[in-house]
């Protein structure tokens, strides 16, 4: 069998990374997104070991002394991570694992597993970022403000990535994200991997 690949995925907040890549995992078979660890407490709706992992700051940041993290940081105050063994263990059952972080993380993750491919995912324009995040009407204007100016803090950062998709039109922004991990799947290594037999068989 052959090893899946680890795809880091990063956007600004409403650029639609989420719902992408929601309908990424539904729509095509042997991908699954990475469930990280949190100190955040479980909002209405949500499940332990689904959306996250649950636990508390003592026992994160004791899996942060362990090493267990393949990237984590501190956001406003709550910790989030990924562990490397559940990555790793889904990789080595052939599976495409995604992993939704910010570029920092994506950064530290590059370091550790520089075979990972990663994408960033654009809004079509500044206006249109903004109505999206003004259309979830969960925030002030002081927040949406602060989301705005992260976001161009964060979007400055696409060019260390492999490829760029634009979430203009969600349909065919899917499609782009589909066509990345179908490529992928194509290559020579992977390939060799996945059809020993039959290429064996057809060079006898």
């Amino acid at each position: 069998m052959s090893k899946g690949t680890l795809y880091v995925i990063s956007a600004p907040s409403g650029a639609g990374k989420t719902s992408l890549v929601r309908a990424l995992v539904e729509q095509l078979d042997g991908v699954a997104a990475s469930v990280s660890h949190t100190t955040r407490s479980m909002r209405p709706g949500e499940e332990d070991g689904v959306h996250y992992h649950f636990v508390d700051r003592e026992c994160f940041l004791k899996m942060v002394e362990d090493g267990d993290f393949l990237e984590h940081a501190q956001v406003f105050d709550n910790f989030y991570g990924t562990a490397q063994s559940a990555v790793e263990a889904q990789l080595k059952a052939g599976q495409d694992v995604i992993l939704e972080i910010d570029w920092q993380g994506a950064e530290q993750v590059r370091r550790l597993m520089p075979d990972c491919e990663t994408v960033f995912i654009l809004p079509p324009s500044r206006e249109e970022l903004e109505r999206r995040l003004r259309s979830r009407g969960q925030d002030s204007d002081e927040v949406i403000a602060r989301r705005m100016r992260d976001a161009t803090a964060e979007m400055s950062h696409y060019p260390e990535f492999d490829y760029l998709v634009i979430n203009e039109v969600f349909e065919e922004a899917l499609e782009e994200l589909k066509a990345i991990f179908l490529a992928n799947r194509q290559r020579l290594a992977r390939q060799q991997a996945e059809h020993e037999g039959l290429l064996r068989a057809l060079l006898a």
